[in-house]
């Protein structure tokens, strides 16, 4: 796909996958839209693109504000007049079993992890369906199909992404915009430096932010619901889903013993 002159909006773009994303982009000559609440780290971003000679706009936002990403919609179409790519990125986990974490924990997570990416989505796609053409790729995890004990509010704000996201999928048919879901294993970012992960087994498995930006450049044009990375992972949510009552009790041991070592 020939990105040259396409406007990419990222959120969560100030650093980890939403940065390396719009590095990924910018080097294909797109022109990139910066979203997150902190200005400074943006700006840094910002002049790591410079160098790629493409245009790029720092729009601060806290997705999980509607007035805010209403502002930012605004700004990004009064700017450029259109949208071609929006990657609802941005999101936070809190570490801690469900009777220990307040609800506002959960809700602060489903605030930025879901509704941020309803609101995004819903401020960016009368454009994108009035140009009959667009893409929305929203930034998920493995953790969208498997219940992670100690994970519930993050685990839920995944979930209710990848249900919208087949909703929208389908409800988009023929109408020249797309919807895919990246859903990754964990990722070495500072996602992890919440206080909360100071209690979090340490897995050996972990992917580069590199690896899952390329993905999302490759879903921004892919016709396909999801894409796991690594490909491999889907063989595990395959058996979930066919044999649910042979893996979960599975699935569930391994967590709760890695918990415990």
């Amino acid at each position: 796909m020939d990105y040259s002159g396409k406007i990419v909006v990222i959120t969560g773009a100030s650093s980890g996958i939403g940065k390396e994303s719009a590095l990924e982009f910018a080097k294909l000559r797109a022109s990139v839209v910066l979203v997150s609440r902190n200005k400074d780290k943006l700006d840094e971003v910002a002049e790591e693109l410079s160098k790629y000679q493409t245009k790029v706009l720092v729009c601060v936002c806290d997705v999980s504000k509607k007035d805010q990403v209403n502002q930012l919609s605004n700004q990004v179409l009064e700017k450029f007049g259109t949208v071609d790519i929006l990657v609802n990125n941005a999101g936070f986990g809190i570490y801690g079993n469900f009777d220990t974490l307040k609800v506002e924990d959960v809700e602060s997570q489903m605030a930025t992890n879901y509704l941020g990416m309803v609101y995004c989505t819903k401020a960016f796609l009368p454009k994108m369906l009035q140009q009959k053409s667009g893409h929305i790729v929203n930034v998920a995890s493995v953790a969208a199909s498997f219940g992670i004990p100690a994970m519930a509010g993050y685990c839920a704000s995944k979930f209710a992404m990848l249900g919208f996201s087949e909703s929208l999928y389908h409800e988009l048919k023929g109408s020249g915009v797309g919807v895919t879901v990246v859903s990754p294993i964990m990722v070495r970012t500072n996602f992890f430096e919440h206080g909360s992960f100071n209690k979090m087994p340490r897995y050996t498995t972990a992917l580069s932010p590199v690896t899952v930006a390329r993905a999302v450049v490759r879903a921004s044009s892919s016709p396909r619901l999801e894409i796991v990375t690594p490909q491999i992972v889907r063989i595990a949510i395959w058996f979930k889903q066919t044999l649910p009552y042979l893996i979960n009790p599975i699935v569930g041991k391994i967590f709760r013993r890695s918990k415990t070592n």
